[in-house]
């Protein structure tokens, strides 16, 4: 296999700790060890992680449709610990939509990288992780997205989201 990114999406603190307004659950604590195992993988690889990291203005319109989540420098929008310090090659792409191509540079860092492959984890399956393989998808980019490294508040929605990304979007999911 030739070059790889690891896109790691919301894993933060506002999505992973009980008390945060957007807390995603156990299920979402739960892809905690996976996510580092892969982080890890990619330390010892050499290959380039991408932090995918929800960061809001205090006034985010988003925030209509959300309660306020993720404000930059606050704590809640700081990836979570326990995957901090890991990679060797890692980049922050912070962002402020559902897609991690919104108005960010991750396409030209994934065109600098020219990978042969993307993998992606994080939270939530259904929104973030979603939109961001559409993008990766419309870019024709080769996608694995990992069931065990993938979670979100609602179960349905998860799966059918998973269900999207393979049937439709063309990543492969394991």
């Amino acid at each position: 296999m030739g070059k790889k990114v690891l896109l790691v999406v919301d894993m933060l603190e506002g999505f992973l700790r009980e008390g945060y307004p957007l807390y995603c659950g156990k299920q979402a604590e739960a892809i905690i060890p996976f996510v580092r195992k892969k982080v890890e993988e990619y330390a010892q690889s050499g290959d380039l992680v991408v932090f995918i990291a929800d960061q809001h203005d205090p006034d985010d319109k988003e925030f209509q449709r959300f309660p306020k989540h993720c404000v930059k420098g606050t704590k809640e929008a700081e990836v979570i610990s326990e995957l901090q310090g890991i990679a060797k090659r890692e980049v922050l792409v912070p962002k402020r939509r559902y897609s991690g191509f919104f108005q960010t540079n991750l396409e030209q860092i994934l065109k600098e990288e020219n990978p042969e492959l993307v993998e992606v984890v994080g939270v939530c399956t259904n929104i973030c992780v979603l939109y961001t393989v559409e993008e990766l998808a419309n870019r024709d980019y080769k996608i694995r997205v990992y069931r065990d490294g993938v979670a979100s508040f609602d179960q349905e929605a998860h799966q059918w989201a998973l269900k999207q990304m393979e049937s439709v979007l063309g990543a492969e999911v394991v």
